[in-house]
This record gives structure tokens, C-alpha cells and sequence, in this order.
């Protein structure tokens, strides 16, 4: 990473993952010409706690940016197999999905963000404060707008002391490794639900060079997010519910979800520093699943930043983000966070597993709700209905 000057940026992005690189991207590409920087605690390329997954909305967002190419010479996933207890479901994936680690996709998007005109530094942000037409971070970098993209633990969000962040909402806790594919699991993403704190399962997806992200995770009830979750009870949970899938594993690492809850507009304030990603508590609650709330919202933020900063008017920052946001998730925030209750109730995950197996719209239906920007369709009601009847 270089060193440039700390002074006089027009957008600094504090965390270089996907939200961050994705900010820069949309900044670049709204103005080629602004000074943006990244700022990450880490080097490049990292590992990074996660199922690996990149659903079809990720590649979607960022090719609307003009970068592809991402997923390259990783074997593309068309089959799902879902199961709690005794009914299981196997589905054809309308559009497939890549099994990518973090350490490779995270840096491959970092690298587009710096060919499209992004400074990068390595720096830890600890403060942050506020002047009439400045953002200044560690009173050393300053500039018009700060994007937070430093993910569950921001400290950006927790400087800005915004009512309602996500430290004090529901959590999951989800412990991650790679292990050796299993001949019976090859060439598919398997999710196993239990019986504890809902959502809980455990996974095992295939990345197609012999080894599969396998882990498991659950709904942290306590205020902490991670009383009694042991590192014993999570790899003990998921031999359980995948037989083998612990022996020769490696890389084993936890890490904290901030679930989105029923709407999102009370993390982001007005003003000139911006949420995106796990900073803004965006974590699908029914699947954990992150990256695409964190690319597209970042994706956001760097457009409402550029556009506030060529309008000469940085303070309106916070407001058009928190708009952008919520015309694009908010009716499906809403459904998610009503699909995750609903699935506490095991008859509810088994009477949702039938109804995909009777009908392959419903199976495409729960995909697009857990892996993108779906609804809860009155085709889904109805088959849900009806199962359970």
C-alpha cells in the first residue's frame, strides 16, 4: 500500500473490503476526477471470516460499474441442497454462484478500485470529528465526505454515536474453515439447519478446487452477542449436523453478524460521513449473507458521496445515501426480518422446505429472499400455507 498525503481528499473510505471498494468504484465512476482514498487496518491480500459465497446480484452491482472478470477460474455452483431433520430439498439455482475466498475476491476488487484512480493506505481509524466543511480522522486525514466500510466492529459508526447502531441489535455468531469436499457434497452449497437459537445452520460449499468453506453459526441471544457460543459448542455443532465435515479442517475463524432488522434509515444520519456494509448493520437475518448489502450499499455511498461533493454541497451526503438505501431494501429488509422470525418456528422451516420441493418457483423465491434482494411472494404464502395446512 502507498503512503499518500493525508490532507485535502474529496471521499476517504475507512475499510478496503467489498463495501469500501465498492464505494470507491461508484465514486470514480460518478467522478473521475475526485480524490479518493482507502484506508484499511490490514495489508492486502487477507482472510476474512466468511461462507465465501458471491451470489449472481454481487457480479451484477459491480458490472454496472464496469468491472468483471472477478469470479475467474472459480467453478461456478448451480445446486442447493437445504434440509432440517427429516425433509430436504434439492434445487437447480436459477443463476449460479461462485465459493471465492475473501483473501482472493477482496483483493481482486481492491486491485479494480486502485486501477480506477483509488489511493490506498494502511492505517488503524480510532477518531473522528466533524467541522463545518471537514471530516477529520485521527486529526491527521481529512476530507469532504468519510464512507464507513469497516464492517461489524466500525469504529466510525460507533464515533459517530448514532442511535440505533447495529452493536445494540441482534447478532449471529458463525464460525468458519476449510476443509476437504466431501464426494457426496461436490458441486453444491449444503446448508443443514439445527435446533438451537434460529436462525442456525450449518454449511458446506464447495469451492471446486478440493477443499469446501464449512462452518456453522447461530442467533446470539445475549446482550454481548456471544455468551455460552463456544468455539467447542459451534465445531461440535456442525459435526453434528455434517457428519465429517470438521476432519482435516483448517483456517477455523469466528466472527460477529449484525442482522439487519425490520427497516434501516436510524444508522445513517445527515451530515458528510456515510454506513455501508456490516457498519451499517446490513446482514441478511435469515442467511448471514453479507457481501451483497455490502457491495451495493457501498456502492451507494460512493455515488451519494461523489454527488455531493461535485454539487459543492458535502452535508447533504448522509441524506441522499440514507434515501438510496432505502429505495433499494427497504420492502425487502422488511420481508427478511419477518422471514427470519418466522423461521424460529422449526414446522415453519419444515413446512418452507416442502413447499420448495413442490414447486421450483418457490425454491427460487427462498433463494432471491436469502441471497439477494427478494420478497416474500403471495406464491411463496400460499405454498407456505398450504404445507403447513
Amino acid at each position: 500500500m502507498s503512503a499518500p498525503p493525508a490532507a485535502g481528499w474529496d471521499v476517504v473510505i475507512c475499510g478496503a473490503g467489498p463495501a469500501g471498494s465498492a464505494a470507491a468504484l461508484a465514486a470514480l465512476d460518478r467522478g473521475p476526477d475526485l480524490r479518493v482514498l482507502l484506508v484499511d487496518r490490514a495489508t492486502f491480500p487477507r482472510d476474512k471470516c466468511c461462507g465465501d459465497g458471491i451470489a449472481p446480484h454481487v457480479l451484477d452491482v459491480l458490472g454496472g460499474l464496469g468491472v468483471r472478470g472477478l469470479v475467474d477460474g472459480w467453478t461456478p455452483l448451480r445446486r442447493l441442497d437445504l434440509s432440517h431433520g427429516d425433509q430436504g430439498v434439492e434445487g437447480r439455482l436459477a443463476r449460479p454462484v461462485w465459493v471465492v475466498p475473501r483473501e482472493v475476491f477482496d483483493a481482486r476488487l481492491l486491485g479494480r478500485a486502485v486501477l480506477a484512480g483509488a489511493d490506498v493506505t494502511r492505517h488503524r481509524v480510532r477518531r473522528l470529528r466533524t467541522t463545518e466543511d471537514t471530516v477529520v480522522l485521527d486529526d491527521d486525514i481529512t476530507a469532504r465526505v468519510v464512507i464507513g466500510a469497516d464492517g461489524a466492529h466500525s469504529a466510525v459508526r460507533d464515533e459517530l454515536g448514532t442511535a440505533g447502531t447495529p452493536r445494540h441489535g441482534t447478532h449471529a455468531l458463525a464460525l468458519r474453515g476449510y476443509a476437504p469436499t466431501a464426494a457426496a457434497r461436490a458441486g453444491r452449497q449444503v446448508i443443514r439447519f439445527g435446533d438451537r437459537s434460529q436462525p442456525s445452520y450449518a454449511w458446506a460449499f464447495d469451492r471446486g478446487d478440493g477443499l469446501s468453506n464449512v462452518g456453522y453459526g447461530e442467533l446470539a441471544a445475549a446482550p454481548d452477542g456471544a455468551a455460552g457460543l463456544s468455539r467447542e459448542l459451534l465445531l461440535s455443532e456442525l459435526e453434528r449436523l455434517l457428519p465429517g465435515s470438521t476432519r482435516d479442517g483448517t483456517a477455523w475463524r469466528a466472527h460477529h453478524l449484525p442482522l439487519s432488522g425490520w427497516g434501516w434509515g436510524a444508522q445513517q444520519p445527515d451530515g458528510a460521513v456515510l454506513l455501508a456494509g456490516d457498519a451499517a448493520g446490513l446482514v441478511n437475518p435469515m442467511t448471514g449473507e453479507g457481501i451483497f448489502y455490502a457491495v451495493a450499499t457501498g456502492a451507494l455511498a460512493g455515488r451519494a458521496a461523489a454527488n455531493a461533493v461535485i454539487a459543492g454541497r458535502p452535508q447533504d451526503a448522509g441524506a441522499r445515501h440514507r434515501g438510496a438505501v432505502r429505495g433499494l431494501l427497504q420492502r425487502h429488509l422488511r420481508h427478511t426480518w419477518s422471514a427470519s422470525r418466522l423461521i424460529r418456528v422449526p414446522r415453519v422451516v419444515d413446512a418452507g422446505i416442502r413447499a420448495a420441493r413442490r414447486d421450483q418457483r418457490v425454491f427460487d423465491d427462498l433463494v432471491e429472499l436469502g441471497l439477494g434482494d427478494g420478497l416474500i411472494t403471495p406464491r411463496l404464502v400460499a405454498q407456505l400455507v398450504r404445507s403447513l395446512g
